[in-house]
């Protein structure tokens, strides 16, 4: 009863705005081939009234006064287009826009949609990605990828280039929520390092909300990566062919209803990708241990298909689905592979009398994984995600309105043999339900945008309000101040080890319904993870071409509930609980001008935990982290580029190792010979101080040139030469602590890519 009633009085609130003013709004797409006009400047000639466009090319101007205006929009790369619109009393007046590409150099257009969006939304903690700026990056393989990307952000920290994870700001991957056209992906990162499963040509913005995030995302306590794909081509058939030694794709789209202005259109668009560096590293790039006679055992294999419908007034809906995989294949270390396949669908309505956008999600996501290390110890783990949501946007005189509701249905596997010939299991459905509320007002030059999030975990029948505030305050066009904090929680926890520093197997585990032990040993009755954020910034724009971000942040995760490590009799409980915190600052500055783009970030951060008897840091808690990427083009068209990236990172915790002994597991129980028995496993004494010691520091420099040949508009041919790792840095992997051996990451890796659009 009141969450109906709660809609009900959002409902009648914004019904008011909507009947008592004119509004102007529409989409503004490429007249070229329908693709939307992302972060576009929309302004009415001589007033001060504008917007920017969204994510799907959308626009609203509020509290319109009646009259005749000139509507305008700009974006860079693209001819102003003008139309005159006669706006009435009251109502909507609907109006598209259809921009024109130019040939005008990107350096003299001051028109700028990022500082446009830095002056109105609070955007702290929010780094938005455009497929432009992932281009930019030196081309591992020959081929950029979104995963290479993330890792020069600031606050991501990778663990390296093989079975590499993201942590972002303290937060583990589990605490991470990354997404695919609003579905969960529990894994999207390959175990070779260089490469996600997301397909860059199909990438249409990336936000990256590495803390304090708004009420709009909610079930994980950290961070969240939320990934957007572009429709196919409406206009014409055309697709992309490309190899390297790492792999090789192709991609297909086309309209299946043509594009014209004013109607209705449809396309499809397909993907698919497949390693083969299994086979070419034995003969390209044998040497050293990286490359024996098993070569580089990573094998992966993506595929992704999309059916878009975009009607006459830009309401949109998209059909889409995808099957991910990987395997890497050690003898030496293990067998590990897994899969994620899924799909759903996703649309937005703009109906014609009202001042609401109704968006939606259905869609699965099904992820299964597993590891073989020897007979005795295999271990499998599978999560599936059913979700369906629905959500509400009214945009008024400055400020807009954000609510919805979303279920999830998650049922997880997980099953494991352990070295006494136990097997524990866990076969589990859960059901989620979360509603919210998110305003943003605009204020002068104060944004404030406070928000409410209620998420309700069925299977612990536990209620989490989590309040949410943003903050920006604009002292000048060129200085700005935000905050942001808010409280979170989760109920899907991670079966990892982290003793060691290297984890290739990461199972997944629902809240457990049974018992949970808490930090003073007694049984938990709330047993859920929760988190709350607290971040400060400051944004300030040196000059026209030069934009310096500074944040400061902490996160107190106030209860994490583990696998319990230490449980011995089978009367002990499963799980135990841990607390801990992270806190930092990061920096970051932005340089763009004519030809030269530059990037860099430095991060300063802490990450600590306590079980209960000790402090430690945590095996990703990396203090410093420095990027530096740097792109020029050689050429006014950008068809002739070079680009460079340098990271240097400290080393990684890890415990020591205080001795070895003979490791006897009693299968025989009280009859084993225990005083005669020679047991030839070996068993590791570890050091007291958990997470004591720590690993050399991290450096590697990656170059690329990238070289584009037109033959028509639409046919070139692109050439990609990259080298990884170019002085040959021998940055360690993880130490075999029984073998007494040292692994390093991948060696000086040069390739050539060539890729065939049409």
């Amino acid at each position: 009863m009141q969450r109906r009633s709660l809609a009900t009085i959002i409902f009648l609130f914004c019904s008011i705005y909507t009947f008592s003013q004119a509004t102007v709004r529409g989409t503004v797409l490429d007249r070229g081939n329908g693709e939307p006009i992302i972060y576009g400047n929309v302004y009415l000639k001589g007033t001060t009234m504008g917007a920017n466009t969204d994510v799907n090319g959308f626009y609203t101007l509020t509290n319109v006064p009646a009259g005749e205006y000139i509507l305008m929009a700009t974006y860079i790369g693209y001819d102003t287009v003008r139309a005159e619109i006669v706006v009435p009393e009251r109502g909507i007046l609907s109006k598209n826009l259809y921009m024109e590409e130019n040939s005008v150099e990107l350096g003299v257009v001051n028109i700028s949609a990022r500082k446009e969006q830095a002056r109105t939304e609070v955007r702290i903690s929010k780094l938005t990605v455009s497929p432009k700026e992932i281009k930019a990056l030196p081309s591992t393989g020959g081929d950029a990828d979104i995963v290479q990307y993330l890792q020069v952000l600031p606050g991501i920290i990778s663990t390296g280039d093989q079975g590499g994870q993201l942590f972002i700001r303290g937060g583990s991957p589990v605490q991470n929520k990354i997404m695919l056209d609003g579905l969960t992906i529990y894994n999207p990162f390959h175990s070779i390092g260089f490469y996600s499963i997301f397909e860059t040509e199909l990438i249409k913005n990336v936000d990256v909300l590495t803390g304090g995030f708004n009420a709009t995302h909610g079930g994980r306590i950290s961070a969240v990566v939320d990934i957007t794909t572009r429709e196919g081509d409406k206009s014409r058939f055309g697709g992309q062919i490309t190899g390297s030694p790492f792999m090789y794709k192709g991609m297909i789209e086309g309209p299946l209803i043509k594009f014209q202005e004013g109607k209705a259109s449809a396309s499809f668009v397909l993907t698919s990708k497949r390693s083969i560096i299994d086979q070419t590293s034995k003969q390209l790039y044998a040497y050293g241990n990286v490359s024996d006679s098993i070569g580089l055992p990573f094998k992966f294999n993506d595929n992704y298909g999309k059916l878009s419908v975009r009607s006459s007034n830009g309401s949109f809906l998209n059909l889409f689905g995808f099957n991910f995989s990987d395997e890497y294949n050690n003898p030496d270390v293990a067998k590990i592979g897994w899969d994620n396949f899924g799909g759903g669908a996703n649309f937005k309505l703009i109906p014609g009398s009202s001042g609401f956008l109704v968006g939606g999600l259905v869609g699965i996501s099904d992820y299964n994984v597993g590891i073989q290390e020897d007979d005795d110890d295999d271990r499998t783990s599978r999560i599936r995600e059913l979700s369906a949501g629905i959500d509400f946007t009214f945009f008024g005189t400055n400020n807009e309105v954000k609510y919805g509701f979303e279920v999830k249905s998650i049922r997880t596997e997980f099953d494991f043999t352990n070295p006494f010939g136990l097997r524990l299991s866990q076969f589990q459905n859960t059901t989620e339900l979360s509603g919210f509320l998110n305003y943003r007002q605009v204020i002068g030059g104060l944004v404030i945008e406070p928000g409410i999030r209620l998420q309700y975990y069925a299977s612990l029948g536990t209620l989490s309000p989590e309040p949410r505030l943003g903050l920006k305050y604009n002292v000048n066009d060129k200085l700005r101040f935000k905050a942001a904090g808010g409280l979170y929680s989760q109920n899907v926890l991670s079966t990892s080890n982290e003793r060691d520093v290297v984890n290739l197997f990461s199972g997944f585990l629902s809240g457990p319904e049974s018992r949970v032990v808490g930090l003073d040993g007694e049984d938990l009755e709330n047993k859920l993870q929760k988190a709350g954020h607290a971040i400060l910034g400051v944004e300030y724009d040196l000059t026209p071409s030069i934009e310096l971000n500074v944040e400061g942040y902490y996160k107190d995760f106030s209860q994490l509930v583990i696998v319990n490590r230490n449980k011995l009799n089978f009367s002990d409980a499963n799980y135990s609980t841990e607390q801990g915190d992270a806190y930092g600052v990061d920096f970051s500055m932005r340089f763009q001008k004519d030809k030269l783009y530059v990037w860099s970030t430095y991060s300063l951060g802490f990450v600590n935990r306590f079980d209960g008897e000790q402090e430690y840091p945590t095996v990703f808690d990396r203090r410093h982290n420095v990027n530096f990427l740097a792109t020029y083009n050689l050429d006014d068209r950008g068809d002739f580029q070079v680009s460079a990236r340098w990271n240097l990172g400290s080393g990684f915790p890890f415990t020591k190792t205080q001795g070895f002994y003979n490791y006897n597991s009693f299968l025989d129980g009280v009859s084993t010979d225990y005083v005669t028995d020679n047991p030839e496993e070996v068993g590791i004494l570890y050091s007291d101080e958990r997470n004591g010691g720590r690993l050399p520091y991290y450096h590697r420099l990656d170059l690329s040139v990238t070289k584009i040949m037109r033959f028509s508009k639409h046919a070139n041919l692109e050439i990609v030469a990259s080298v990884s790792n170019v002085y040959n840095r021998k940055n360690i992997f993880y130490f075999d602590r029984v073998r007494y051996s040292r692994v390093d990451q991948l060696p000086i890796i040069p390739s050539v890519g060539v890729k065939f659009n049409f």
